[in-house]
């Protein structure tokens, strides 16, 4: 299966979301950052231009995804780039200042709009201002099944992770979003929350999210476009839930994209566009009424 076969047209950059002031959003409001794990630009495009993503559009500034630069090719290279405060990067000549950011000296991406923090991580930082910290694992690496799976999670102070999360999982989101649920209406109302959920729907095997699809045939640019309609159908429970106590300001992005024969080449890990550019957003979900 190959790019043509989705029919992915060459997409528009999308419009650069605006930049909050993060030394005002961090201790005011709740925070979220959903990793759609594995998705490609060019899909997440695609899906949304066609109406094909209504849930997730509705809150994309204009509609549309941002293309932008994953600072690693696979799950645990960047996500530890993310929780260091080095989201993915606006895919345009720089610098581009950063949301969050480790004190460095010399930083050519930290301005005045940026919470600089003293810690390695965003993680401890936020906890450190009075943030309960929790993850929602979905990949093996943070399933916390070994060393490896339990660094990233560890920086956590709650965790969880089931096999129902896993890449194997038909219903790995929507079993993700009903514990998010749980974790938010167990929480005092006035405890700032910082939730992190790592979606494993679109990685590989994604074959059972397309109706009549089988194992033998695989997975293909379109299976992973049907993971991403099935994420999409279940995200407005965890919008909902994240903004039901306050403000919330979340950060919805991919940590890389993946290969399917493009080039010759199957997943990721390796330097393919297709693995290193990726779509993202942020926005803030205004609590209900």
């Amino acid at each position: 299966m190959h790019v043509s076969d989705l029919h992915v047209a060459e997409p528009n950059p999308g419009a650069a979301a605006p930049e909050p002031d993060m030394n005002e959003v961090v201790g005011r409001d709740d925070l979220l950052l959903l990793t759609l794990d594995t998705l490609r630009y060019d899909v997440a495009v695609e899906l949304a231009a066609a109406g094909r993503l209504p849930n997730l559009a509705a809150h994309l500034p204009g509609g549309t995804w941002e293309k932008r630069h994953a600072p690693g090719s696979f799950t645990y290279a960047s996500h530890q780039a993310m929780f260091a405060g080095f989201l993915p990067t606006p895919a345009a000549p720089g610098p581009h200042p950063r949301l969050f950011a480790s004190r460095f000296a010399g930083s050519e991406t930290t301005a005045g709009r940026t919470f600089v923090f003293d810690r390695p991580d965003l993680v401890s930082a936020l906890a450190e201002r009075g943030y309960r910290t929790v993850c929602v694992g979905g990949v093996g690496f943070f399933n916390k099944q070994g060393a490896l799976g339990s660094v990233l999670p560890g920086l956590f102070q709650e965790s969880h992770w089931e096999p129902e999360f896993s890449v194997a999982s038909p219903t790995s989101f929507e079993s993700q979003v009903a514990l998010a649920e749980r974790i938010v209406a167990e929480l005092p109302a006035e405890q700032r929350l910082f939730l992190f959920l790592n979606a494993s729907a679109l990685h590989q095997p994604n074959w059972f999210h397309l109706p009549g699809a089988t194992r033998e045939a695989g997975d293909s640019l379109v299976t992973h476009a049907a993971a991403l309609e099935y994420i999409d159908r279940h995200i407005g429970r965890l919008f909902t839930a994240m903004s039901s106590r306050r403000r919330c300001f979340a950060v919805v992005c991919s940590d890389h994209g993946t290969t399917y024969g493009d080039d010759g080449y199957t997943g990721h890990r390796l330097g393919h566009e297709a693995v290193w550019t990726v779509p993202y957003s942020h926005f803030f979900l205004e609590p209900s009424a």
